[in-house]
């Protein structure tokens, strides 16, 4: 992010800003071999894409962006390509965490850092202290993440707190997820064509709007960004219901 704010160039009033997106960047590897690279250089495109789009969402006024950086499901892919990506994302940290607490960025957590190299740990936890009081634009990085493993954990918890089957409803278990302090996300966005969550924000995005795109997420411009949430002001939201 720039300090001035000035990262994206709007091409028109949005007449609806979604208060929370979610982003399923997809498509890094596909990127890679089409380029003729080994995948690990897709990962690289893509975690470098990552601060043009921070900026597009804090200029847009977006308040909320979560990112799935890594799922449980990723510890099958080859271990290669798994420790490089891990390297990569400690790196990301490194290079742009000062930055991002300067612009008013609070980085949060969502999964387990069990599992995980000790040093992106350590990263990890000191860049949720350092911005936890900014709040201009809050980042969930969904890492070791499985929306499953959410569920059952948040489970987990309301049975240690001894809570009694009558007072477990949904609003009780939502309070239990690792976004229980927040809005469930109004977008999910998958680029790279996909249509599927994979285990992405599976309760938090019950009634969110879905827009998938072609476009490989190191590819995936402010430009892009806009025309999802062009797409999105198009929609109308009934939650179940029927439109007013």
């Amino acid at each position: 992010m720039d300090s001035a704010g000035q990262g994206v160039v709007l091409k028109g009033e949005l007449p609806v800003i979604p208060q929370h997106i979610a982003i399923i960047m997809d498509g890094n590897g596909r990127w890679a071999q089409q380029r003729g690279l080994p995948r690990l250089a897709g990962h690289r495109a893509g975690t470098e894409n990552l601060r043009r789009i921070i900026q597009a969402c804090a200029d847009y006024g977006i308040k909320i962006l979560t990112l799935y950086a890594f799922s449980t499901e990723n510890w099958a892919r080859p271990r290669e390509e798994v420790e490089g990506l891990l390297a990569l994302l400690s790196q990301m940290i490194d290079r742009e965490l000062e930055n991002l607490r300067k612009n008013g960025v609070q980085l949060r957590h969502l999964g387990s850092l069990e599992g995980l190299p000790p040093d992106l740990q350590s990263r990890v936890r000191q860049a949720v202290e350092m911005t936890a009081t900014n709040d201009r634009l809050i980042i969930n990085v969904a890492l070791n993440y499985g929306g499953r493993r959410e569920i059952v954990e948040a489970v987990r918890r309301v049975m240690r707190d001894g809570l009694p089957p009558e007072q477990v409803t949904e609003q009780t278990l939502a309070r239990y997820l690792y976004t229980g302090d927040l809005p469930d996300p109004d977008l999910v966005i998958r680029t790279a064509g996909e249509m599927r969550l994979s285990n992405f924000l599976i309760w938090q995005a019950a009634y969110a709007e879905f827009y998938s795109t072609p476009t490989y997420w190191p590819d995936f411009s402010p430009e892009e960004l806009y025309k999802a949430l062009v797409a999105y002001g198009q929609r109308t939201r009934k939650f179940g219901g029927l439109p007013g």
